[in-house]
This record gives C-alpha cells, structure tokens and sequence, in this order.
C-alpha cells in the first residue's frame, strides 16, 4: 500500500528549493521587488501543491524568523493572496492534515506576524481540536509558556485549558498584558484569574510556593509579586472586565481595612471630619463584615475609648463572644442618653472655629437645590446669557480607591449673587423616564461650548471626566470646550510668582493646634487663602453626596466650593501684577480651547529664579538677578521616586543625586534633605506636603509632563548649576560613586578570564585580587588620587588593583567579548564602591550634545574621559 510523503506532495512542476533561491536573489535587490512578487506568483502556479511548497521554503529557509517584513512574511501573504484568486488549490482530508502536522512544528518558532497567515492557509481551526490541544500542551511542557499561550489564543483554544496552569508562568514572566489577553474573550476565565489572584492575597500566602511549580521561568522576580501589586492588578481585572467584587472578598476587605485607617486618621488625627461624615463611611465600609467590624472595635480602643467601642459593638449587633474583654463588659452597662450627649458635644466643638474660614457672602436664600426639570429652566435662563461668568464645580462620593470612575452626585453651577445646586441623578433618571433623557446634557454641552460665555473651574479635566463617566451623552465635552479658565493653572502660576506663599498657607495651621495634626491648606483652600485671605473648610468634602436629602452643612460646602471661583477671578482680574502674574491675564486665559497649553507656556515665562530659589513675585517688565552659580560637585539632590529618570541624567552631569525607591513613602526624601543638606526634588501633589518641611527654596517641583532630559534642563537653569566637561560621568550611573579605579586593558582581560574558571558569580572581589599571583609589573603610576570625582590609579607590586571597598565585587562579566579587542580601548574604569565596569564609548558625545545649553567650558579637554 503506498504512502504519501510528508513533505514530498509535488510529483511533477517545479522544485520549491529552486524557487527559494530565485526568490532569494530578488530580495535582495530592491529595484526587482516588482518582479519579485511577479515570480513568486508564477512559481507558485508552477508547483504541483503549492501548500507543501511553501512549508519546504519555510523549513528551508531562515530569513523568514526575522522581525518586522521578513522574506518569509512577503512569501506567505503573497502565497495567501494567491490562492484568493485560485481556491482551487486548497486542501483537504488526509493531506491537510499531514500539512497541518507540519506547520504546527513551524508555528512555535515562527514570529506573531506569520501565525494568522499560517493559520488561515492550513485551515488549523478545522483540525482535530485534542491534537491541537496536545500541542500546545508539548509546548507549555517544553517551558515555552508565552507560545502556548499566543497558540492557544489564536486557537481559540481557552475553554479546554486550565486557566491557572496558562496564565500563572505568564504572571511570573511580567507578561500580564497577554494574561489579560488570554482572557479576554470569555468571562467564566476572568472570574476564575480573578478568584485565583485572590487567594494569593490571603495573608500567610507563599508565592515562592507555586513558582517551584513552573520550570524554566525567565525574568521571574518574586519580590515584584507582593500582595499590594496582585492587589492592584486584581482592582485592573475588575474594572476592565467589570467582574463581580464579590468573587475576590480577600482584596476588597483588605482595601476597605485601608480605608477604616484612612477615616481614623482624618476623624481624629487630623480632625478634618465631621462626626456625621465619618459615621456615615465607617457604616457603609464595614457594612455586614465580621471581620471589618471587629478590626473597627480595634481601631475604636486605639483612637476612643472603651464606651465608644462598645456603642458601635452594640451598633454592629457583634455577639459578646467575639468582643474583647474590656469592651464587653462596657456593653453591659451602656448608656444611649450619655452617646448623644456625646455627639453633640462634639459637633458644636467643631463649630468654634468656623469663622476662621471662607464664608459665603450671599444669602442662604440665594442656594437651589434643583431635582425637577422645571426648576432648571430659571437656572438656563441666568446662566446662557452671551458675557456670563459661571463658576463649575462637581462632587461625588468618596470611592475610596474601589473599583470603577466616580459619578457625579452633585453639579454647581455659581453666577453672582446665586448658586444652583443640580441633583444630577434625579435630574437624569427623571428626564429618562419622560424620554427626554436628552435635555440636561445638551443645556450643559451648551453651556461648555459657548465661547461667550467664561467657565471657571479647578482641575476641569478630572472634573469633565467624572462628568462623562455619569452622562455617556457628554463623552468628549473637553475637546468641544470653549471660553474656559481652569484656576487650577493659574494656582500654579501664583505658586511660582508669589515669595509669601508658603508664610501664608501656615496662619490657620498656627491658630488651630488644638484642633489636632493640621495638615498645610492645598488645592483649592490654598488658592482661597492666598487670594481670599481665609482657606475653605473642607470638613465636608468627603461626604457621601448620594445620601439624600443633604444636610445644610453639605450645601453650604458646596455653594462655596463653587462660589469662591467668582471671587478668585474677579480679585486677579482687577490687579493681577500684584499677585505676580500677568497683566493681560485676561486675553491669555480666556476664549482658549486649548487652554493647558497656552498656561504652560505662561508659567514658562513667569518662572524666573531668585537668589534664594523660590520664583520672583513682580510684572512681566521686572527682571530678577539669578542665583549664585553653582557647580555641579557642589549641588546635591534627592529625587522624589516618581523622578528616577531626571536622577539618572542629573548623576551622569556629575551631580550628587540620591534617589527614592519606588516603595518609599514621599517625605522620605524630607528626611534625607534635612540630614544631607541636599535640595528635594518632587512633583504634584507631594510638592505641596514637601515644601513646608524643608528651608526656603529647598523643594522644587518639576514639570512632570516633560520628558528626563527637559527636566534636567530645567532643574540646572533654575539652580544656576554650572556643569563642565569634567563633571559629565565623573559619578557612577549605578550606585552615585565618585571614585573610581583605573585598570590596563591587558589586566582587565586576564580578570574577565580569570572569572570564567571562578565559581560563576560573574564577578572578582577585591580579596580574590589580592590573593592572585603575577610576575608582572605595574604598568599604571604608583599613587592613588581620593580626590572626589578623580580616578584611582594604583597597583600593587604583583600588578593586582587595589582601591575597592571591602566585599565590593568587579562585574566583569557583563563586559562584551568584543570590548576587550578594540585597538584604541587602553584603559578600564571600575566603580570601587559598587564595581561596576566602564570603558570609553559614544555616550560621552551624546551627553555634551543633549546638554550642550548649560555647559560651560573651561579649554582643559585633556582629563575628559569617556564612558559607556
């Protein structure tokens, strides 16, 4: 009985090892790729299966594993496009499934832009789907985790597989990207990643124990999956794949604890809290959780008393057993009367001091609080009117970092003299239940895309984002936006401008140190302050604005929250030189669509430098003197861990640079600047924390949305630092070292084969040097310059370098065979504290290119040195 061959299916036509080679030539020549394509269409005519021809070309050939358009990619989709116009070609029963045998051996090792093609031509998705399976499954055995997960997604193949066995080596790999992919067709396999990635954040859980699992893991770090990142890419899964929370109770509990921790301190560190608000969150975040609760009794003795956990014992329903001692027995002899009392207590303490803070100027008469439609129609009338001023603000319950974008409770909308509260739930449910669910997103689409009409607002863009999030009818309103003025960018400007800025953000802080750890004014309430004279009171800023009917204390909030953007604008307005801004604040921020970009720009031509470095206060026309120069060796810093990237390029200009890890906490580096005399640079939110803990013009804060090197720039204008062509990699990239060791080519090449025969820790020590006998002689100067920033040129008699600090290890391993063989390479240089090594390369080039605005030069170019 004859066979038919597995890759021999053409008996008569042409060879496709012949047509390989043809194809081949042509490839090469670009003016032929006309006639490249022309010939490959023709071979494939000619050949008798063209199907096993193009698997003996792929088989044959390896220009076809390259990336990008390779050869084998040009073929294939040619080949493809072919057999559209002839399906007669096509294969089927038993030598098909002989040349799908044979492709799945190519699909492995072949790049992602050949699969679909390759997939198509064989028809693999009509294969026998337990082959496939088996497969892949050789594949994952194999260690090659990422192509069976890519094959079993172009497969189709999810359903029959272990979603944990698939994605857990992708997991440990950092391939989360195709994890989520893996998943992304099917909501059963989402729950169940969701529920595993769970049960990893119980506490006590080992993930150590299941990498033993997989064999072959490449890029594992194990320190990388603790449980606060599995529980960050828990809170991604479910928000991405909008998967029940309830199917991961060890990760939300752990964040609601989070939060319990978070309201304490607010309640009764800082006492920014009303009595009202905290109860209202602690109920909703405990809810019916046991567990919750108890940690709660535990917060309660920590913070309160005795009583006051026993009242929310008795308020929880938690059953005497599970008390502890102290609190169970208080249980019994509780009083309610002595608990109100309590309470009012301390809400009229908290009123003491109200008059400490902005007040509204209009009367209480002047609020609405809208729910109907036709309630809405006086506020249309007064707010569309060509030349108003309106004043935007939002609220919305706190998310406490859950899962999902937060919905607007509460739209405010501010015309002098008036303020008009919008119940945007009630507004928007009420108008879907008349049909007309069109109404108040096109009065508010009118209202943003008015020119005519000024918009003020603070941070508008998170706010317009919570917007759309509510509204799906107002998804874009930032780019139909006209005639807006976010505050929030003239905010930074002031900062800059203004010299008082910082005394006067300390007055309310010095006069209420007995109401607790009061945290400096920002945001808003600093603008307020600054501009207004008294800060905002934020105690109700954390309200749950759902709840309804408000309480008179929330709607004051908000109509000031709202109100107040009037009275900014109007007082920076009439004299806007006297706050440091520009004269013609008006024409540059108003009527601008684009208007981030425009207060960029302004806030670079506002920033110029005092002596003392804090931005000059005064008009466009003043001009300031400039700092003292400064070199580079004597400027230090530490980088906030969001700004590792200006650290590095700051290190390689010479200047002393600590930098934060990504798990320490921003007023580290507080800490550090107070112990080393060294300038914090930071950005955002934590400038505002930093600044007040550290000397006048010891804090900066930089542009987080330029790139490192633009930084950098800005960082050394603003400083006045002087950089030579010496200070450029006088200081190690790794560790922040300024000296270094010399060592002779030659003497390099025996370490890097010396270490080769070592025990494979990639590296020789310094005891290892002093142990090795060598006839040679030193050929580098006898002396050793510990000058900061200059190398260390000695060796001892036996030729050893000596110089790096103890257990300090030369990484001479990670040094390219090819390195050691330039003609014009003499030298080595070799940090002593970290040890690692650098030879002259191009970067040096680079670097003076990059930076070459704020070099200065001296002439002496001779003691340049060059590193990679």
């Amino acid at each position: 009985m004859n066979q038919e061959s597995d890759s021999n299916d053409e008996p008569a036509g042409q060879d496709p090892l012949l047509l390989l080679k043809t194809i081949q030539l042509l490839w090469t020549k670009k003016e032929m790729k006309k006639q490249l394509k022309e010939e490959i269409r023709r071979g494939f005519a000619g050949l008798e299966n063209p199907l096993a021809g193009l698997l003996d070309i792929l088989e044959s050939s390896t220009d076809w594993k390259g990336k990008g358009h390779s050869l084998g990619y040009y073929i294939t989709s040619e080949l493809q496009l072919w057999m559209k116009e002839h399906p007669a070609v096509q294969q089927s029963g038993m030598k098909l499934k002989k040349l799908q045998t044979r492709v799945l051996r190519i699909l492995a090792q072949c790049p992602a832009n050949l699969l679909d093609p390759l997939i198509s031509i064989y028809q693999l998705h009509t294969a026998d789907r337990n082959y496939l399976l088996g497969h892949v499954s050789h594949l994952y055995h194999r260690g090659d985790y990422k192509e069976a997960a890519i094959l079993s997604i172009k497969l189709k193949l999810q359903p029959d597989q272990d979603v944990e066995k698939m994605c857990m080596p992708l997991l440990f790999q950092d391939k989360i990207n195709l994890m989520e992919d893996y998943v992304g067709e099917y909501p059963e396999l989402q729950c169940k990643l969701v529920q595993i990635l769970d049960t990893w954040c119980e506490p006590g859980f080992n993930i150590r124990d299941i990498a033993r699992q997989y064999q072959g893991l490449s890029r594992y770090k194990p320190d990388k999956l603790n449980r606060k990142m599995l529980s960050k890419l828990v809170f991604r899964l479910l928000d991405r794949f909008n998967v029940d929370p309830a199917l991961c109770p060890n990760v939300i509990n752990q964040r609601h604890l989070r939060t319990l921790n978070y309201l304490f301190y607010k309640r009764f560190v800082e006492k920014t809290m009303t009595q009202e608000n905290w109860t209202d969150h602690v109920q909703s975040t405990v809810g019916e959780n046991q567990w919750l609760q108890g940690h709660l009794i535990q917060l309660l003795i920590s913070y309160c008393d005795l009583n006051t956990a026993a009242r929310w014992a008795q308020r929880c329903n938690l059953p005497k057993e599970i008390l502890p001692n102290g609190v169970a027995d208080e249980l019994q002899k509780l009083k309610i009367q002595e608990s109100v009392e309590e309470a009012t207590k301390a809400e009229k303490y908290e009123e003491i001091n109200k008059k400490d803070y902005y007040q509204l100027p209009i009367p209480r008469a002047n609020i609405h609080f809208l729910q109907k439609w036709e309630e809405m129609l006086q506020c249309w009338e007064k707010v569309l009117q060509p030349g108003q001023i309106v004043a935007i603000d939002m609220e919305w319950r706190p998310s406490f970092g859950m899962v999902g974008k937060p919905r607007v409770s509460l739209l405010q909308i501010a015309v002098k003299d008036e303020v008009f509260l919008l119940d945007l739930p009630q507004l928007l449910e009420q108008a879907e239940m008349e049909g007309e669910k069109e109404k108040l997103p096109h009065f508010i689409q009118m209202l943003y895309s008015d020119a005519a009409i000024t918009k003020l607002g603070y941070g508008m863009s998170g706010d317009l984002s919570s917007l759309a999030a509510t509204c799906f009818a107002l998804k874009g309103m930032d780019k139909q936006s006209q005639g807006v003025v976010d505050l929030l960018t003239v905010d930074k400007q002031l900062q800059k401008a203004s010299i008082d800025w910082k005394k006067s953000s300390r007055k309310v802080e010095q006069s209420h140190e007995d109401k607790g750890i009061r945290q400096p004014e920002k945001g808003l309430s600093l603008l307020v302050q600054h501009v207004l004279g008294k800060p905002l009171d934020k105690t109700e800023q954390l309200s749950n604005w759902e709840k309804r009917p408000l309480r008179e204390e929330q709607i004051i909030y908000a109509a000031s929250d709202a109100y107040c953007l009037l009275e900014i604008y109007e007082k920076l307005c009439k004299d806007p030189t006297s706050f440091g801004l520009n004269s013609d604040l008006t024409k540059s921020l108003v009527g601008k669509p684009t208007i981030k970009a425009r207060a960029k720009k302004q806030l670079n031509k506002q920033e110029v430098p005092s002596p003392c470095g804090q931005q000059c206060k005064g008009s466009e026309k003043e001009t300031s003197r400039p700092p003292a120069p400064i070199s580079a060796k004597e400027f230090s810093v530490v980088c906030d861990n969001m700004l590792q990237g200006l650290g590095r390029y700051l290190r390689c200009l010479g200047v002393d640079v600590r930098m934060l890890e990504n798990e320490d906490d921003h007023r580290k580096a507080a800490e550090i600047a107070r112990q080393e005399g060294r300038v914090i640079l930071t950005s955002g939110l934590p400038y505002q924390t930093l600044q007040s803990q550290v000397g006048e013009g010891r804090c900066f804060s930089v542009n987080c949305s330029e790139k490192a090197k633009e930084q950098a720039l800005q960082v050394l204008k603003h400083f006045n630092v002087q950089v030579t062509l010496e200070d450029i990699f006088s200081r190690c990239q790794v560790c922040n070292c300024n000296k270094y060791l010399k060592v002779p080519k030659e003497r390099m090449r025996q370490l890097v084969e010396g270490s080769k025969h070592s025990a494979g820790d990639g590296g020789t020590s310094c005891s290892t040097l002093c142990e090795e006998k060598s006839s040679r002689t030193c050929d580098a100067a006898q002396r050793t310059e510990t000058t900061e920033g200059e190398w260390l040129e000695r060796t001892d008699p036996c030729g050893t370098a000596v110089g790096l600090e103890e257990g300090t290890t030369l990484q001479v391993a990670a040094i390219p065979p090819g390195v050691l063989d330039k003609a014009e390479l003499t030298d080595f240089y070799c940090c002593t504290c970290c040890g690692k090594v650098f030879w002259e390369g191009s970067h040096f080039g680079r670097v003076v290119s990059q930076f070459k605005d704020v070099l200065v030069i001296t002439g002496d170019e001779q003691s340049i040195y060059k590193l990679s």
